[in-house]
């Protein structure tokens, strides 16, 4: 009996301890900056801050033009200038032929926009060459 209770209290007190700490460490992280989390557990080029320096394809008149922009997206804007056009409208797709083959031309990545993350409305985006700036 006495063997029963002493098996027991120990397997409570190891059940136990994995679950403080587990709150504590929770418990401290929330306060310190829940923004901070979120950018940490982000990669790739879709997370805030733009850290790839993606441009849209086609390029929009609404799309603000960075002060720092990459040459790959200042050809871009070159080659097709910034329409009006929505996504599905017979003028659409052209623009975005001709701004696509831009991008692979001056060195850049197409990439496909499947999340739709906040800040990036855009269905295409190019990944600029940076190392060309």
């Amino acid at each position: 009996m006495w063997l029963k209770w002493i098996v027991c209290s120990i397997f409570s007190v190891l059940m136990a301890l994995p679950l403080v700490s587990v709150a504590q460490s929770a418990g401290a992280g929330n306060s310190v900056g829940a923004s901070a989390s979120t950018n940490t557990r982000c990669k790739g080029c879709l997370c805030p801050g733009n850290p790839c320096q993606l441009c849209p394809l086609p390029p929009h008149t609404d799309d603000p033009v960075p002060e720092n922009e990459p040459v790959t997206c200042r050809l871009i804007r070159e080659a097709v200038p910034p329409a009006p056009f929505l996504p599905g409208e017979n003028e659409y797709f052209p623009n975005l032929d001709k701004s696509t083959m831009v991008c692979i031309r001056s060195g850049g990545d197409v990439i496909r926009n499947t999340r739709r993350a906040e800040g990036y409305p855009a269905r295409v985006y190019c990944k600029p060459d940076l190392s060309r700036r």
